[in-house]
């Protein structure tokens, strides 16, 4: 299934990436453990709904896919970096867990863990 799109800058065919956004969706409600009925309750979404995106027979606005993926208790940028991650398996990975990690830190936390970071690669360059 090919769905078109006109947003004002060209069309766009969706189908392969609303097929990696149910997978996303699927993984990671299978992860918690939740049924597609425990999900759509959890983001105020019908029940049928969850079932149409898995299977990518609908197309969702980036509102909707906020409120699934905080009913599953992830971010959006995680979800994307497993929708679609960049080059390789691990490229990217490690640096998106540490701005995962360091968001809603106070930013003396942030300046603490930044030193500790400097600390560690100035040891590397010593070795």
């Amino acid at each position: 299934m090919i769905t078109l799109l006109y947003g004002g800058l060209g069309v766009i065919i969706m189908s392969e990436m609303m097929k990696k956004v149910g997978e996303g969706i699927r993984h990671f409600r299978k992860e918690k453990d939740m049924s597609q009925e425990e999900l759509a309750h959890a983001a105020d979404v019908h029940e049928s709904y969850v079932g149409k995106l898995e299977r990518a027979e609908k197309v969702c606005s980036i509102d909707v896919l906020a409120k699934v993926t905080g009913a599953l208790g992830i971010s959006l940028t995680k979800f994307f970096r497993y929708v679609e991650p960049e080059g390789s398996e691990n490229e990217g990975t490690t640096l998106g867990e540490i701005v995962d990690r360091l968001r809603g830190r106070s930013i003396q936390e942030q300046k603490k863990i930044l030193r500790v970071i400097d600390a560690v690669l100035d040891n590397e360059m010593m070795d």
